[in-house]
Formats: C-alpha cells, sequence, structure tokens
C-alpha cells in the first residue's frame, strides 16, 4: 500500500469508452459553433457530386466526338489519299484520248495492220487506265446532253442553239473526274444559249401534247 497521500486535485483515470461521446459531443458543438450543419454538408457534398457527373458526360462527349473525327479522318485519308496520284494520271489517260481522235475513221477504214493494231493497243491501254481509277474510287464525269451545273462543269464557251433548252450541256470539250463525292477536275464543256429555259421547255411539252386532244374534239362535233 502506497505511504503517499492522495492528490485530490489529479486528473483520475477516464476509459475510451467514456472518451469517445465527450469527443464527438465536442466535434459537434465546434462545427455547430462554426455555423456548419449536416444539412449544409449533405447539400455541398451533392453539389460536389453532380459537378463530378457533369465533368464525366463532358469527358465522354468529347471521347466521343474524337472518335468519329478519328474515324472520318481515316476514312477520307482511305478515299482521298491518291488525288494528287490521280489527278496527275488524268494526264496520261487525256493523251492516250487525244492520241485516239488524232486518228479520223477515215483513215482508221483504211489503214494497214500495222495502224490497226497500234489504235487498238491505244484503246486497251485507255480502257485499263480508266478501269485502274475506277477501282481506286476515281469516275469519269461525261455530262453531254445534261444540264450545266457549276459544281461539276466549266464552261467554256456557248453554242447558239434555239431547239436546245438555254443551259444544257452540247459539246464536252475535255472529261470531267470524281473521286468519291468530290470533283477531281471538272469536265470542260460547252453550253448552250438562244434556246427556251427549262421552265418554258417544259411547260411547251404538255402545249404539244394536247394539241392532237383538241384536234379531235374540234372535229367531233362536225360528224
Amino acid at each position: 500500500m502506497s505511504t503517499h497521500p492522495k492528490d485530490e486535485n489529479a486528473p483520475e483515470n477516464v476509459a475510451p469508452e467514456e472518451q469517445a461521446p465527450e469527443a464527438a459531443e465536442s466535434t459537434a458543438g465546434e462545427q455547430n459553433e462554426a455555423g456548419v450543419s449536416e444539412e449544409d454538408v449533405l447539400v455541398r457534398l451533392a453539389r460536389e457530386n453532380e459537378e463530378l457527373k457533369e465533368r464525366a458526360l463532358r469527358l465522354a462527349a468529347d471521347m466521343e466526338n474524337l472518335r468519329r473525327r478519328t474515324q472520318r479522318d481515316v476514312a477520307d485519308a482511305r478515299a482521298f489519299g491518291i488525288t494528287n496520284f490521280a489527278r496527275d494520271m488524268l494526264t496520261v489517260t487525256d493523251n492516250l484520248q487525244r492520241a485516239l481522235q488524232a486518228v479520223s475513221q477515215e483513215a482508221r477504214d483504211q489503214a494497214g495492220p500495222a495502224l490497226k493494231a497500234l489504235v487498238e493497243g491505244v484503246e486497251m491501254t485507255e480502257r485499263a487506265m480508266l478501269a485502274a481509277l475506277e477501282r481506286h474510287g476515281v469516275r469519269r464525269i461525261d455530262p453531254e446532253g445534261d444540264k450545266f451545273d457549276p459544281h461539276f462543269h466549266q464552261a467554256m464557251f456557248e453554242v447558239e442553239n434555239p431547239n436546245v433548252p438555254a443551259g444544257t450541256v452540247v459539246q464536252v470539250v475535255q472529261a470531267g473526274y470524281m473521286i468519291g463525292e468530290r470533283v477531281l477536275r471538272p469536265a470542260m464543256v460547252g453550253v448552250s444559249k438562244g434556246g427556251p429555259k427549262g421552265q418554258d421547255a417544259a411547260a411547251e411539252a404538255p402545249a404539244q401534247e394536247d394539241t392532237p386532244a383538241e384536234e379531235n374534239n374540234a372535229e367531233g362535233p362536225a360528224n
């Protein structure tokens, strides 16, 4: 047994179970003193949660746009990657066409075996060239008889022709080409003028079709 007298002012040993409630009460008291309630904390957490959701959705949208843009760029690279090469090959095709046009039909009929073989060889080469271009998405534009379209045609001159609707392609000087949905080279054409406009020509056609019927109606009462 200790012979030292007990100090009445010394703190007594307190069990941990008794300290925990006191610490919680102390923390709650400090929060209440700072003016922050549990409801304020929940509101702040909910707001932060919404902000995180918006960030996640925005990031997902950005990634989707990037994926689509990348797919489009890859598709364009596959479709139009040979644009410059194809444009250079058009010069070769034009030269083959000019070589064939230089030999008239009369000269072909009177040509000997050697010239005929040469012409056939050039024709075969031209067809092979066009087939190779088509395999890579390049197709020819031959708009003769079509309505002039500045997106696909380049007017070189006008031809006076009252029998053809104005703005019709009546002559193709140089064929055009497209690669995919893009114009690789517009067709150089001659355009008609002096004829009826498209709407006037369309209006005249029904009138001409109604003429026989009117004549029959006129002949009916006479009988």
